[in-house]
C-alpha cells in the first residue's frame, strides 16, 4: 500500500514523478479541471449575480469517473499532496480537488515544481505550503468574467448575426485583425522615388544614398523630380567626411512564453499551438534512454528571470566550452504587469545539449529544444561587437551617405547566428577630400506599402503589448478563431510562405 498520494493534472507528468518520488509514492492524474461553473440558476451562468458574484460548482460530466478515482486513493492515503501546475488554473485545480476530497484547506498540502527534474522535485516535497487563495480567486473572477461574456454575449451575436461565440480575449484579438484589414482597405498608395550613387573604387562596389538636397531631407514624389535631382549630379563626387566608431549588440533575453511562439513561428515556421504542444512534452518527461527527464522550465511564464544556480552552471558551461571571453552578464527585463511567478522558459541543465539527445527526440522536439537551448546560452554570453565605418560624399549642393560595418567579436552570435542573421557590409578604403571617379547616379520608384496583416508572431506580440490576455492563452485564441471562421491564416501571396490572417 502507497502511503503518500501526490495528484498532478497530466497522466504522463505522473509516470515521471513517481520514479523519482519511489515506492512509497502513489502519483496520480486528475486530467486537468475537475469541476467548473454549473450552468444553472439566472441565465445559466452557475453565477448568483444578485449575491455578491456566488460562484455555484460542479463536478464535470467527463471528470466523475476520474474523481470516483481519486477519492478511492485518497481514502487508503496516509497524506495527500496536490502539486497541480504552478499558475492561477493550477491553484484553483488544487483548490477543487481539496474540497472534493474533502481535504483541510488551511493544510500545507500544496506542492509547487517549476521544472521536472528530481532535485527540483524532491525540494518541492519538502516545502508543503497552504492554497494560495489570492491566486484561487483570481481564478475564479477570470473564469466568471468568461462565463458572463461567453454566455450573455454569444446569445445576442447568435440571435443577430449567427456566429457561433464571443470571449472575453478573442473578441479583441478580431477586432485587432479587423481593424487591420480596415485600415488596409483604406489605404490610398503613394508613389515616391529615391536617389542612389552607385559607386565602385578598387573591384568593390558600394551605394551611398541621397538624403540632403540643400541641407534638407529630400522628398522626391515623381519621375521628373528625380529626373530633375539626377541632372544636377553633375559635379564632382568628394568623400567629406569619414566617422567610425565601435557598436555593440546585446543578446535577446531568454525565452517568455509569447516570445517563444513568435520565434518558433518565425525560425522554425511552428503556430503558436504546435509550440506549445511540443514544449508541454518536454516540460513533462522525455524518456532519456530508460530515465524520464524534464528537459525545458514551466512553459508558461510571462518573466525573463533565470535560478542563480543555472546562471552559474551556464557561465561554467560557457567559460569550458567557448572560453571566458565569451561569459557576459544577466540581462532581465519584466514588463509592469508581469506577474514573474516563474522563471524565463530554459533547458534544466546547460550540460544537456541538442546534439547529446538528438536521438531521443522528435524532430519538431529537436528543433525547438535547439532554439530554447540556443536563445538561453545566448542571452548570458558577451555582446557581439562591430566597428562602423560612416561616410558623407558631397556633390554640388547634394549630399550622399554610405556605411559599412565589420564584426570584431562574435560574442552571443557563436550560439545563435543560425537563428538571427547578421552581414558584413564592408566598404573600400577611403580617404577624407577623395575625388571618387567611378560613380554613376541612379533613380528608384518606391510605392507606399499599406499596413502589413498579423501573422501569428504579429498578433501575439501585439496581444502581449497591449496587455490582451495571458501567455497561456495566445494557442487557444489564435486557435478558436480559425475554428469559429472568423478569421483563416492564409499565404500573404502565391511566393510568400508568410500565413497572415485574413477575417471573415
Amino acid at each position: 500500500m502507497k502511503k503518500h498520494l501526490v495528484i498532478v493534472e497530466s497522466p504522463s507528468k505522473s509516470k515521471t514523478i513517481e520514479k523519482y518520488l519511489g515506492k512509497e509514492y502513489r502519483v496520480v492524474s486528475s486530467k486537468g479541471h475537475v469541476c467548473d461553473l454549473a450552468t444553472s440558476g439566472k441565465e445559466g451562468l452557475g453565477i448568483d449575480v444578485d449575491h455578491d458574484f456566488e460562484p455555484k460548482y460542479k463536478i464535470s460530466k467527463e471528470k466523475k469517473e476520474v474523481v470516483k478515482e481519486l477519492k478511492e486513493y485518497a481514502s487508503k492515503a496516509q497524506d495527500i499532496y496536490l502539486a497541480s501546475d504552478p499558475d492561477r488554473e493550477g491553484e484553483a485545480i488544487a483548490w477543487h480537488l481539496a474540497r472534493v476530497l474533502d481535504l483541510n484547506t488551511e493544510d500545507n498540502n500544496r506542492i509547487v515544481f517549476h521544472e521536472i527534474t528530481k532535485p527540483a522535485i524532491l525540494e518541492a516535497m519538502k516545502e508543503p505550503r497552504k492554497i494560495d487563495m489570492d491566486l484561487v480567486k483570481s481564478q475564479e473572477t477570470r473564469r466568471m468574467l468568461d462565463r458572463i461574456i461567453g454566455f450573455k454575449l454569444s446569445k445576442l451575436l447568435q440571435n443577430k448575426i449567427q456566429s457561433k461565440s464571443a470571449g472575453r480575449v478573442q473578441s479583441v484579438a478580431l477586432k485587432l485583425i479587423v481593424d487591420r484589414e480596415n485600415e488596409i482597405k483604406a489605404f490610398k498608395q503613394e508613389e515616391y522615388w529615391t536617389i542612389h550613387a552607385q559607386c565602385k573604387k578598387q573591384n568593390k562596389a558600394f551605394e551611398a544614398d541621397l538624403v540632403k538636397v540643400e541641407g534638407k531631407k529630400p522628398k522626391i514624389k515623381n519621375e521628373e523630380e528625380a529626373k530633375a535631382l539626377l541632372e544636377r549630379c553633375s559635379g564632382e563626387y568628394i568623400v567629406s567626411s569619414i566617422s567610425k566608431k565601435q557598436k555593440k549588440k546585446q543578446p535577446k533575453l531568454p525565452f517568455t512564453t509569447s516570445t517563444m511562439q513568435q520565434e518558433a513561428s518565425t525560425k522554425l515556421g511552428f503556430g503558436a499551438k504546435k509550440t506549445m504542444s511540443v514544449a508541454q512534452k518536454m516540460y513533462e518527461g522525455i524518456d532519456l534512454g530508460g530515465n524520464m527527464e524534464g528537459l525545458i522550465t514551466y512553459m508558461r511564464s510571462d518573466s525573463t528571470r533565470l535560478s542563480d544556480i543555472f546562471v552559474s552552471d551556464a557561465k561554467k558551461f560557457i567559460t569550458n566550452t567557448y572560453g571566458k571571453e565569451y561569459v557576459g552578464h544577466v540581462h532581465q527585463k519584466n514588463g509592469k504587469n508581469t506577474q514573474d511567478a516563474h522563471e524565463a522558459i530554459r533547458p534544466t541543465n546547460i550540460n544537456r545539449t541538442p546534439e547529446s539527445i538528438k536521438d531521443h527526440l522528435t524532430n519538431d522536439q529537436y528543433r525547438l529544444y535547439s532554439l530554447i537551448y540556443a536563445r538561453t546560452l545566448a542571452s548570458l554570453m558577451k555582446d557581439a561587437v562591430y566597428d562602423v565605418t560612416s561616410v558623407k560624399i558631397t556633390n554640388n549642393d547634394l549630399e550622399f551617405s554610405a556605411s559599412g560595418q565589420t564584426m570584431t567579436f562574435d560574442g552571443y552570435y557563436k550560439v545563435y547566428s543560425k537563428y538571427e542573421k547578421q552581414s558584413d557590409a564592408l566598404l573600400p578604403k577611403l580617404e577624407e577630400n577623395e575625388v571618387l571617379k567611378n560613380v554613376t547616379p541612379t533613380s528608384k520608384q518606391h510605392f507606399t506599402e499599406p499596413p502589413a496583416r498579423y501573422t501569428e508572431a504579429r498578433l501575439i506580440k501585439d496581444l502581449e503589448e497591449k496587455s490582451i490576455g495571458r501567455p497561456s492563452t495566445y494557442a487557444t485564441i489564435i486557435d478558436t478563431l480559425q475554428k469559429r471562421g472568423y478569421a483563416s491564416l492564409e499565404k500573404a501571396s502565391e511566393t510568400s510562405k508568410t500565413k497572415v490572417f485574413i477575417p471573415s
